[in-house]
């Protein structure tokens, strides 16, 4: 069940000591709780998993029309997408992720590594295991992980407002009976239906363009105009022709219905 208030996700160790005046309260460094903690500075030329970590929760910062890749290698592509977050979030925008950047991170995830605003049921109301798409139950698992970040991306550009989901993986035997295309991406696990309110279906479709999504349809596209639909293809699609976003209203191959 999501959390109504954003629990505190450091670990502090408290050094006190009296003094003539008072009490001196000192902080020991933060750790993730239940998920996953950095041990080093990570910076351009480095490589390993916890960069692939990293990259993960930086996705949604990859510039306009930009995806960035989740290899493990940090380049100049992560670099920047590390900058845009470090400035999201107010820290020093050198590009490179050190305590504060972790610790900033670590306040943005639950114990399962998922974003505080978004969660794995959420993203999959077909069954419980993540089983029966055309990927493994893993990769659709992993998959939804990343669209997850780049959504909370998106959600704190978009001033920390719900971004309300009303669809992501499906089984084949759930595609079918929503009547979705043999090549959905939601049997994939990396994609995810929007609905409006708070926001306009356009916001979130103009919005999505800056957060990492290879593939945005939205009103305008054929059969979308009571949701936006984002994903992880592997080559851009962009469609949504009423609110300015792409413009082609021929269907994709790799259309989600």
């Amino acid at each position: 069940m999501r959390r109504m208030l954003t629990r505190t996700l450091a670990t502090l160790s408290l050094v006190v000591a009296s003094t003539a005046v008072g009490l001196v309260v000192t902080a020991g460094a933060a750790q993730a709780d239940g998920c996953y903690t950095w041990g080093r500075q990570l910076s351009q030329g480095m490589s390993g998993e916890d960069v692939r970590q990293l990259q993960i929760r930086v996705a949604g910062y990859p510039g306009s029309g930009a995806v960035l890749g989740i290899d493990g290698a940090f380049g100049p592509a992560t670099r920047s997408a590390v900058i845009r977050f470090q400035q999201a979030y107010g820290l020093a925008a050198d590009g490179i992720a050190g305590p504060n950047t972790f610790n900033r991170l670590y306040a943005l995830q639950d114990d399962d590594c998922t974003p505080v605003n978004f969660s794995y049921a959420e993203l999959n109301n077909c069954n419980s295991t993540w089983a029966g798409g055309n990927v493994s139950a893993a990769t659709a698992r992993a998959n939804a992980l990343v669209s997850m970040w780049k959504l909370q991306a998106m959600r704190h550009a978009l001033g920390d407002l719900q971004i309300r989901v009303t669809s992501g993986f499906r089984s084949q035997a759930c595609n079918a009976a929503v009547g979705g295309a043999t090549s959905s991406r939601h049997l994939y696990g990396d994609a995810v239906d929007l609905g409006a309110s708070p926001h306009s279906l356009c916001t979130l479709a103009q919005a999505a363009r800056n957060h990492g999504f290879a593939g945005i349809l939205g009103p305008g596209y054929p059969d979308h105009n009571d949701h936006t639909h984002v994903d992880g293809r592997p080559s851009r699609f962009w469609s949504a022709p009423n609110c300015g976003v792409g413009g082609r209203t021929m269907r994709d191959p790799l259309d989600d219905n």
